[in-house]
């Protein structure tokens, strides 16, 4: 695939070396703002208004003239002014006018004094404090200028971002089409959930953790199911999965001493790179190019499929859906006990971090085996060991990476 995998490859180099080779390949479409939540923006959306769209009130008060005040001398109200309300009447010198917050201040106004720096005898005001110019007014645009990028393109739009856009009056949106995934598992041994279990076999738990994160992403998913260890079985899902999706990821079968046909027939169909990568769990990994579509060949073993997903093949996705990918927060920690680690492999270990007397801290959920889930399902974070490191003592300092939105 256009670098060297003859040995273990850096989780580094591997994604630098995918990222290469992709590019967005979702066509955009216009969609009403309440059905575009969770799709990806298609070009930069430029605000069609100031915001604010008028000088207005940050307080409760009075707007006053800073000419008109003299300390201890009184104004006079001449009238209110309310958000929807704006006061429109004469403002003769020596008045203040009344203002709650976000009324549009009147014309000529200097600043704004809190209700709580004056005392009221009926109409008639006294300021306590001298007030600075333009004190408590928030000017037009202040937030956001006419014309301002207020959400470049590949942003996912959340529940963060829906208000904002209302709030500018944008009743339609350009966004990306979902990224559509194929997806299936293999294995004689594996069996649908629900089912009996006969002596050897095992449930298929990898495909639940795929499609939930690939619902997180807001990919369509074409789930394919449980494909036997049969070529003619195989090369049909293949076929299917390269002909109606844009990618296509599954579990199981690039792992060494697996079974040849599997790599015999992706060599055949495309251009597939089985790698050994440096990290752990989740050494054997598969990238490359159906006629079509994209293919991710992930671990058999639960937990190596879910890390090389998360940290491969959701930036690898992003890409390709036209999104804007940040690499997950790092942050420092202590380790409350030892950790087993031997070098050679960058090792994602599952931790559980807390707020210690002493700073963040983090331990370990127990066997770090790639084939006990548990370990992840009991973690809210990886310990991130370097790829040379050794076995961590109590007390050292470590990097923990919290878990993020596909496995929260």
């Amino acid at each position: 695939m256009g670098f060297d995998t003859s040995g273990l490859l850096p989780l580094s180099d591997a994604l630098q070396g995918m990222l290469e080779q992709l590019a967005c390949c979702c066509d955009s479409e216009q969609l009403p703002l309440p059905e575009a939540l969770g799709r990806v923006l298609a070009s930069d959306i430029a605000s069609p208004l100031a915001v604010p769209p008028f000088d207005n009130s940050a307080m409760d008060g009075y707007a006053v003239r800073l000419s008109d005040l003299t300390a201890g001398t009184p104004l006079i109200m001449a009238g209110k002014a309310f958000a929807g309300q704006p006061y429109q009447g004469e403002w003769p010198a020596g008045h203040c006018v009344r203002i709650m917050t976000g009324a549009p201040v009147p014309a000529g106004t200097d600043a704004v004094v809190m209700q709580e720096e004056t005392q009221a005898d009926g109409d008639r005001i006294t300021f306590l404090a001298q007030p600075e110019p333009g004190q408590n007014i928030r000017r037009a645009g202040s937030d956001i200028g006419k014309g301002a990028c207020v959400l470049p393109a590949g942003t996912r739009l959340t529940p963060r971002e829906m208000p904002l856009l209302a709030s500018l009056g944008v009743a339609t949106v350009p966004v990306r089409r979902p990224l559509k995934v194929a997806i299936f598992s293999t294995g004689d041994e594996l069996k649908p959930v629900g089912t009996p279990l006969a002596h050897g076999d095992i449930y298929d738990s990898n495909r639940y953790g795929v499609r939930a994160m690939l619902a997180r992403m807001g990919c369509d998913c074409l789930d394919l199911g449980i494909i036997p260890d049969d070529p003619a079985q195989l090369r049909a899902a293949f076929i299917r999965a390269d002909e109606e999706a844009d990618v296509l990821i599954t579990t199981g079968g690039v792992s060494v001493g697996e079974a040849d046909f599997t790599k015999q027939l992706l060599d055949e169909l495309g251009e597939i790179g089985f790698w050994k990568l440096a990290i752990k769990p989740g050494k054997p990994f598969a990238f490359g190019r159906l006629p079509r579509a994209w293919f991710f060949g992930l671990p058999g073993n639960p937990v190596s499929a879910m890390v090389t997903f998360d940290q491969l093949v959701q930036p690898a996705l992003a890409k390709l859906a036209g999104q804007r990918f940040e690499r997950p927060l790092q942050l420092q920690a202590i380790a409350a006990e030892p950790l087993k680690k031997s070098p050679g492999r960058l090792d994602f270990q599952r931790g559980i971090m807390s707020q210690g007397p002493n700073g963040l801290e983090v331990r370990s959920t127990g066997s770090q085996d790639s084939a006990v889930f548990s370990s992840l399902s009991r973690a809210n974070c990886y310990i991130v060991l370097e790829r040379e490191r050794g076995r961590v003592a109590a007390g050292e300092t470590v990097t923990v990476e919290p878990f993020g939105g596909l496995l929260l």
